[in-house]
């Protein structure tokens, strides 16, 4: 738990000078046709930087394995309609102590990459899995503008 803080608080300085656009509350996960019981609630919060072409995240989260995890994320958004988008996302997540559980990690950090939606305060996102321990997850939430 200390290392995710610690490398939140160092970020968040730099990053938050210019102010975040949209706050974001993750409430969950739905883990598909998983082989092992992964905790589904995991709640977390997420500052988001919204610029012409691109939009940068930073949280901290409880993960899967019920510990706290930190993430920093690039997203590409396309506007459908009126507040509905669609984009996609690749994030960095630090996953202490966890990072032999993936196959693709780096030490214990775990590079990430999905699909993404946002209709007015909600948001989701889905993300495929390697099929070892389970197919993909979707997480979603509730996110508001910070005007």
């Amino acid at each position: 738990m200390k290392l995710p803080a610690l490398i939140l608080a160092a970020a968040l300085p730099t990053t938050a000078l210019a102010g975040p656009d949209r706050v974001s509350i993750l409430l969950g996960s739905e883990h598909f046709n998983a082989s092992e019981d992964f905790q589904e609630f995991t709640p977390g919060v997420f500052l988001t930087w919204e610029q012409e072409t691109l939009d940068y995240s930073i949280g901290l989260f409880q993960n899967s394995y019920s510990d706290a995890s930190v993430l920093v994320s690039v997203g590409y958004d396309v506007e459908i309609a009126p507040e509905f988008e669609v984009g996609i996302f690749g994030a960095l997540a630090l996953y202490p102590g966890e990072g032999d559980r993936f196959s693709h990690a780096i030490g214990d950090i775990v590079p990430l990459l999905g699909l993404q939606t946002r209709y007015r305060n909600f948001f989701a996102q889905l993300i495929p899995a390697d099929g070892d321990s389970a197919d993909g997850v979707l997480a979603f939430g509730l996110t508001f503008a910070l005007d």
